[in-house]
């Protein structure tokens, strides 16, 4: 396999899971570890990656990635959070969904629940939300974010604060390791504090990816969560933390 090939395969199961580990490169290519190494340093010298222990992760700092990209990372996992989310939610309850694709994937999970009324400040949420008759849905207002259909702003948090909702799920682009959820846009960070605050339970849902990623802005603290749906938290360090704050963890 040359060198152009290797890399494409590199960027596409980087896309596909969001971390790609050396190793395993090494073995499916039938290359050397070192060469896999090296190419790595190369996409990462390129932008395209970012290296971290053992392998390398789709690139994050300032800005976020695509949201067509967004959404094939880790498809499955995501869909197992939101099955799994669902079950915390009964009929007859009012929640909040914020921007993200792991909260549209909770929306569609919602898709046999009856009787529930969803605030969302995301476009995307509507739109599935719209094809459940047992779902009342209220969009926030707010300037739309045409990238991902997001709904940000001023607008957005003064609708939001007329609402006192039973849960709140929220996404987050990134989880520091001493449990602060960050994102990249401070409107949507400000309409995703107010949701916090309008709920009377939080539920964070988010896979294990966000671990390697990094945001320049503070959301929350786990500390804040009451619930964190996820497929796995790589610092038992923060597993305890979580336990102390009373945060409930459920994996899938």
């Amino acid at each position: 396999m040359d060198t152009d090939a290797r890399h494409s395969l590199i960027r596409a199961q980087a896309q596909a899971s969001g971390k790609v580990i050396a190793t395993d490169l090494a073995a499916e290519t039938g290359m050397a570890v070192q060469t896999i190494r090296r190419d790595l340093r190369q996409l990462c010298a390129a932008g395209l990656l970012e290296r971290v222990h053992g392998g390398a992760v789709l690139p994050s700092g300032v800005s976020n990635i695509g949201y067509g990209d967004r959404r094939a990372l880790n498809r499955d996992i995501k869909i197992r959070i939101a099955r799994r989310t669902a079950r915390l939610i009964p009929d007859h309850a009012s929640l909040f969904l914020n921007i993200g694709t792991t909260t549209e994937a909770v929306a569609h999970a919602l898709h046999a629940h009856r009787n529930l009324l969803v605030v969302t400040n995301n476009l995307n949420v509507a739109n599935i939300l719209a094809g459940n008759p047992g779902c009342d849905v209220v969009v926030a207002g707010g300037s739309l974010r045409r990238s991902d259909g997001g709904l940000v702003g001023d607008l957005a948090a003064m609708a939001i604060d007329r609402f006192k909702v039973d849960f709140a799920v929220i996404g987050t682009s990134a989880i520091d390791l001493s449990g602060d959820l960050l994102d990249f846009d401070p409107e949507e960070v400000r309409v995703s504090q107010q949701i916090i605050a309008a709920a009377r339970a939080t539920i964070l849902v988010a896979d294990s990816s966000k671990f390697t990623r990094k945001a320049p802005v503070k959301i929350a603290s786990l500390a804040q969560v009451d619930h964190f749906v996820t497929d796995r938290i790589p610092s038992e360090a923060l597993i305890n933390r979580c336990a102390d704050w009373g945060t409930r963890l459920t994996f899938v």
